[in-house]
C-alpha cells in the first residue's frame, strides 16, 4: 500500500486547510487510519484516527477544530482543519497503522 498525503500549505491563524491521503489500494479492510504530525526535533504525535466503523478520536489539542473522515469508495482519508493556530505548524503524515506512512505534507500557520 502506498499513501500519498497532500493539501498542506501556508495559512493565517484562524484559517482552514483540508488534508487528503490517497492510497494505492482499497482501504475497506484497513481497520484504523490516522494522521500524525511532527515538528523538528520532536516525536511524531497522533492528531486523529478513525476506524472502519466510523469511530474517531482526537488529540486534546485539536478537539473541536479538526475533523477526520474516510471515503472508502475513493480510497481516501481526510483531515479538515479549522481555526488553525501557529502551534499546528508541522509536517502531517497519514498512516494505516500497518507499517505504511505517507510522505508528509507541510502545514504552516502564520500568526
Amino acid at each position: 500500500v502506498q499513501l500519498q498525503a497532500s493539501g498542506g500549505g501556508l495559512v493565517q491563524a484562524g484559517g482552514s486547510l483540508r488534508l487528503s491521503c490517497s492510497t494505492s489500494g482499497s482501504i475497506d479492510s484497513i481497520p484504523v487510519m490516522g494522521w500524525h504530525r511532527q515538528t523538528p526535533g520532536k516525536q511524531r504525535d497522533m492528531v486523529a484516527f478513525i476506524t472502519n466503523l466510523g469511530s474517531k478520536d482526537y488529540a486534546d489539542s485539536v478537539k473541536g477544530r479538526f475533523t477526520i473522515s474516510r471515503d472508502n469508495a475513493a480510497n481516501t482519508l481526510y483531515l479538515q482543519m479549522n481555526s488553525l493556530k501557529p502551534e499546528d505548524t508541522a509536517v502531517y503524515y497519514c498512516t494505516d497503522y500497518q507499517g505504511y506512512w505517507g510522505q508528509g505534507t507541510q502545514v504552516t500557520v502564520s500568526s
